[in-house]
């Protein structure tokens, strides 16, 4: 959530922040006017328990002939009460429902629109100029032997796959490679659940726009997370943290789920856009005025790992009606798709201020010891997609594969052949 008191004072930044979502900003005047309601509940609440405690003491007081009188008016009070009591519920009921409607401020700098409205910030690495027609992730993969849609349909549905042989090695490979270089940079290495509770699911943010989305398991009300940012960011939900020493820092190993709900037609072919899949996230817990360095230091080490596989990729600034619910800022890299003529999304990594912190209520304290909202940030530093980006680029005419130096380890040949 955003804070109150910054909507208070600044309501038309928030307003701009909405309308550069390509969201509603009449949100902020409903969340105005609900937090104005609940101020005055409370006020009304205040004044008649006030009341009533002095008018017990007069009960007290009162001699025999005046009490009956007086129990009577005692009543009366205490009904009034109940009834400000119940209305103090209500208005805090309707501003919680109110202030989850708006999504986090976007950050001064980030571009207005939509998705094709980002801003390009970076490309590094040299497109290939193949002089043979390349294959397809799909049609390398089959022939190689490393991924098996049919047999992936054939058990589970469209959009499921198998990883075979060499194909699973890659993936592992690839997954303890960014495991190994988060364990180097500070990050404490976790396996979380993939289910989790609804208030920690709706406490990042993806119980609102992208509901959608996510995998309900309605017997047991638990989420499958479609990121370990979910778990992740519930580590730690209801703490005071002690980040006198600097940000805390988790990298969650895990299987990802996603309904892809509204894809229908998209991505259909190979492990683009798929229903399960597998990553390695960072995760950042640290103080507000730290958050923007920090959203750099994860760029950059996204920007290593993207180095490790050698492949081109160009690193985007992301429009705000781009944006998750969540974020304020993010910055994604997308790597070059020989076959597609196109870039496609490898890494994201965001900046979520304190929104997530709030609903969570992860705190920390500051030179004062007194408790402040901390910020949350998250990163990609591999997952399943980037298979299409490494076969793709790496191939050869023969229809064999190289692997990337920085994977021959794991993987154990440095070719892939028919």
């Amino acid at each position: 959530m955003i804070d109150l008191k910054f909507l208070r004072e600044n309501p038309d930044v928030v307003r701009a922040s909405q309308r550069t979502r390509g969201e509603d900003p009449g949100l902020v005047d409903a969340l105005l006017e609900a937090d104005a309601s609940r101020r005055a509940a409370v006020l009304a609440g205040d004044t008649l328990r006030a009341e009533q405690k002095a008018f017990g003491k007069k009960v007290g007081q009162a001699s025999p002939d005046e009490r009956p009188a007086l129990l009577e008016g005692s009543k009366e009070l205490a009904q009034r009460v109940k009834e400000a009591e119940a209305a103090e519920a209500g208005a805090q009921a309707a501003l919680e429902e109110a202030h989850r409607a708006i999504s986090n401020v976007v950050q001064d700098g980030a571009p207005a629109g939509g998705e094709d409205d980002f801003v390009t910030l970076e490309t590094v690495g040299e497109i290939p100029a193949f002089d043979f027609e390349p294959k397809d992730h799909l049609e390398l993969g089959e022939s190689l032997g490393l991924i098996d849609m049919e047999r992936g349909a054939k058990v589970s549905g469209s959009r499921f796959y198998f990883l075979t042989g060499f194909g699973a090695m890659l993936q592992l490979g690839m997954l303890q490679l960014a495991a190994q270089k988060a364990m180097a940079n500070g990050f404490t290495m976790m396996i979380p659940p993939v289910l989790v509770r609804p208030e920690v699911m709706q406490g990042t943010g993806f119980l609102g726009q992208h509901s959608d989305e996510i995998y309900h398991l309605a017997d047991d009300d638990l989420y499958l997370v479609g990121t370990s940012e979910v778990p992740l960011a519930g580590y730690h939900a209801g703490e005071i943290l002690d980040l006198s020493d600097g940000a805390k820092r988790y990298a969650g190993w895990s299987s990802c789920f996603r309904r892809e709900a509204g894809s229908y037609g998209k991505d259909t072919r190979g492990i683009i856009r798929v229903h399960q899949f597998d990553k390695v996230e960072m995760f950042t817990f640290c103080k507000p005025e730290e958050a923007d360095q920090e959203h750099r230091r994860l760029l950059s080490w996204e920007r290593d790992m993207l180095a490790a596989i050698e492949v081109p990729y160009r690193v985007i600034d992301v429009a705000g009606g781009d944006l998750g619910t969540s974020a304020a800022r993010k910055f994604d890299c997308e790597a070059w798709i020989p076959t597609q003529k196109a870039y496609r999304e490898l890494t994201s990594t965001s900046n979520c201020t304190t929104f997530q912190a709030r609903r969570l209520s992860i705190r920390y304290r500051d030179e004062n010891g007194k408790t402040q909202i901390a910020a949350t940030l998250n990163g990609t530093l591999a997952t399943t997609r980037w298979l299409v980006a490494i076969l793709e680029n790496h191939q050869q005419e023969d229809g064999s594969v190289k692997v990337p130096t920085a994977l021959v380890p794991f993987v154990g040949r440095e070719v892939l052949t028919p």
